[in-house]
């Protein structure tokens, strides 16, 4: 589990290390964080070739999916209150 973690650049490549970053690994399932939505789509696009790699250097069944995430979108929510909907959309005519 942490050769997964630890040797997460060499496994995968620098381009692809530099952006996306595994987050966590349980039940053989790795979650990983990318920096942007391309990126993301990148890696779901390389998930078989990564999965074949990930067999080759770590044995079978160490690694069996990936859990792809893009970017954490920041909260607009300032303050305790909260308003459902967004109100009547007749503002400008």
């Amino acid at each position: 589990m942490g050769s997964v973690l630890s040797r997460w650049d060499e496994l995968v490549g620098a381009d692809i290390g530099l952006h996306c970053r595994p987050e966590s690994f349980e039940n053989a399932v790795v979650t990983v964080r990318c920096d942007s939505t391309a990126w993301a789509t990148q890696l779901k696009l390389l998930t078989p070739a990564l999965l074949q790699r990930f067999e080759v250097e770590l044995g079978p069944g160490i690694v069996t999916s990936l859990r792809v995430a893009g970017p954490a979108a920041p909260s607009w929510r300032k303050g305790p209150r909260v308003v459902k909907g967004r109100g009547p959309r007749d503002t400008y005519g």
